[in-house]
């Protein structure tokens, strides 16, 4: 498998003021996705199915750092940072999930993956289901990971109750023009810290260094304005999942949807049972929303085992 620019050392693809962090068995790759560059961290079983994994608000491939050697004991895994995210480039705009589910699937086509599981968490679990309308033939199956989708699973309104507003406060916010960027820019790791610690069931999850890393990666350059982008442009993302959806049918690849005891949505399967043909659930006990980082075994597990029954028939 190639790099985009294969002369080039890891700290000169680096984005500037985000220092990479490495993960023993995985190796960095930057590849050309319709005209911008995607970061991808790829290792494990080179002759084992492949499994791809997509994080969300506000992490970058680092969320799947714990499950990640587990994984790679018996799959081929890429952990791929979304456009705006991580390492990889920050366009100008292209942030509806439709948009940038292609330029994912362009990477992955550049990394010469031809078919492969899919498993994504928040933002990219959204970009995961809109990847999944638009491939479904590049697909095995598909899991979901406690997520808001645009048209989807993503609440119509906002709760007033303090007990759920905390959950879900940021979705207007984030919509709020210049506002946010005001507010939030020099203060990146308070505003992160604040959700890695508040939503997730133990507040000791994420270490400093994984704050540090996670705040650096949205105040590197663009990295704000990208994070924002993806809940800006969830109304056009709602819009042509219903579109898709109306002119192709429901999704008919499986389908797991993974829910946590304390997380934002309580029954993934259920909420996106009205748009698949074939979806099975679970709930991952003594967690909140930032599962892979919580339970990383019980997330392997169940991974695994929606993996093994689907290949069995």
């Amino acid at each position: 498998m190639t790099d985009a620019a294969p002369n080039r050392s890891p700290e000169q693809n680096n984005v500037p003021g985000l220092p990479l962090r490495n993960l023993a068995g995985f190796t960095h790759r930057w590849v050309d996705a319709e005209g911008i560059r995607l970061h991808a961290v790829e290792g494990g079983r080179s002759s084992g199915p492949t499994v791809v994994l997509l994080a969300g608000f506000p992490q970058t491939w680092w969320a799947w750092h714990k499950a990640m050697p587990r994984l790679a004991e018996r799959f081929h895994v890429i952990a791929v940072d979304l456009p705006g995210q991580g390492h990889s480039d920050r366009p100008q705009g292209g942030y509806d999930t439709h948009t940038a589910a292609s330029r994912v699937q362009a990477a992955l086509t550049a990394l010469n993956v031809p078919k492969y599981w899919l498993v994504a968490h928040d933002i990219g679990a959204c970009v995961a289901f809109s990847l999944a309308l638009r491939y479904p033939d590049r697909l095995h199956g598909v899991a979901l990971l406690d997520a808001g989708i645009p048209g989807i699973t993503l609440p119509d309104a906002i709760p007033t109750d303090p007990e759920r507003a905390w959950k879900t406060w940021h979705l207007a916010f984030h919509l709020v023009p210049e506002l946010p960027e005001t507010l939030i820019t020099g203060r990146e790791r308070d505003y992160v810290g604040w959700f890695l610690r508040v939503k997730t069931l133990s507040p000791n999850t994420f270490d400093s260094a994984d704050i540090d890393h996670y705040a650096a990666a949205i105040a590197a350059g663009g990295g704000l304005r990208a994070s924002l982008a993806y809940f800006r442009d969830a109304a056009e993302s709602a819009r042509k999942n219903q579109d898709t959806l109306a002119r192709r049918g429901h999704l008919t690849i499986p389908v797991l949807g993974i829910s946590s005891s304390h997380g934002s949505i309580p029954d993934m399967a259920a909420a996106i049972s009205p748009w698949a043909e074939n979806v099975t659930g679970v709930v991952i006990p003594q967690a909140g929303h930032f599962i892979p980082d919580e339970q990383p075994d019980a997330t392997v597990d169940a991974l695994t085992a929606f993996i093994d029954h689907t290949r069995a028939g």
